[in-house]
């Protein structure tokens, strides 16, 4: 049992908590806006009537399946639905923006690709983080 004095002080935890919710907060602020910004699919490619997304995650290094998800667009769906965070607990600034992958598509006129991404965000220990396999198909109007 710790006993103390009138003139001890308590940790300073509520002003961590404080710092740490701002913080939160600010990220979360900085994502919706984002997501405003990135506007939708008709918007951005009048010619797609739909299209599917299928993305494998895998954990790291070891190869493991993390997550595995099909994301169906139609042309009212929001465009940032194309950034993906990366898992990694530790990582900052990653993810994955597939993006540039259905404009490729789409100014070659092409109905599906392939390919496979790696994150590319930071940590302190400069460890590789996940990577994601993908597949998307077009349907053009």
């Amino acid at each position: 049992m710790t006993i103390r004095t009138s003139g001890q002080q308590k940790p300073a935890r509520k002003n961590t908590r404080r710092n740490i919710n701002t913080e939160k907060n600010a990220r979360r602020l900085d994502l919706i806006q984002k997501r405003l910004d990135a506007g939708l699919l008709s918007e951005r490619f009048p010619q797609i009537s739909s299209m599917a997304i299928h993305v494998i995650q895998f954990y790291g290094m070891t190869g493991h399946v993390f997550v595995e998800r099909t994301i169906n667009m139609v042309p009212g769906s929001n465009f940032y639905l194309l950034h993906m965070t990366c898992m990694e607990g530790k990582c900052h600034d990653g993810g994955f923006d597939l993006t540039s992958k259905v404009e490729e598509l789409v100014r070659n006129n092409r109905k599906s690709g392939k390919g496979r991404m790696l994150c590319g965000g930071e940590d302190s220990a400069g460890a590789s983080h996940s990577s994601i396999s993908y597949d998307i198909s077009i349907k053009y109007s």
